[in-house]
């Protein structure tokens, strides 16, 4: 089992920026890959950006350059930098952990994008 908690996201103008990060615990040891999916009100499921243990990263394109993913592995932590916010950045935003066998979810944390 992975348990994942969540920390970051609140109120930001446009053109903001907010971090999230993700501290993993329990059987870390098996974790491939750490990221971000996101849901606004309305849409589909969206995957935000995805890491590697060896440091891959892929983004969506909607938010590459913008925002910024990175991974601990000494700390079992994943952070998501995320600048030039807009307001279409507006949803929940879910940090994930997959492992060969399951995929792990934290509680999710509510981004807003408003002026």
């Amino acid at each position: 089992q992975v348990q994942l908690v969540e920390s970051g996201g609140g109120l930001v103008q446009p053109g903001g920026s907010l971090r999230l990060s993700c501290a993993a615990s329990g059987n870390i040891a098996r974790i491939n890959v750490m990221g971000w999916y996101r849901r606004a009100p309305g849409k589909e499921r969206e995957l935000v950006a995805r890491i590697t243990r060896s440091g891959v990263t892929n983004y969506a394109d909607s938010v590459k350059g913008r925002f910024t993913i990175s991974r601990d592995n000494a700390k079992n932590t994943a952070s998501l930098q995320m600048n030039s916010l807009k307001p279409e950045d507006t949803a929940v935003y879910y940090c994930y952990a997959e492992t060969p066998l399951n995929v792990y979810w934290g509680q999710g944390t509510q981004v807003t994008v408003s002026s």
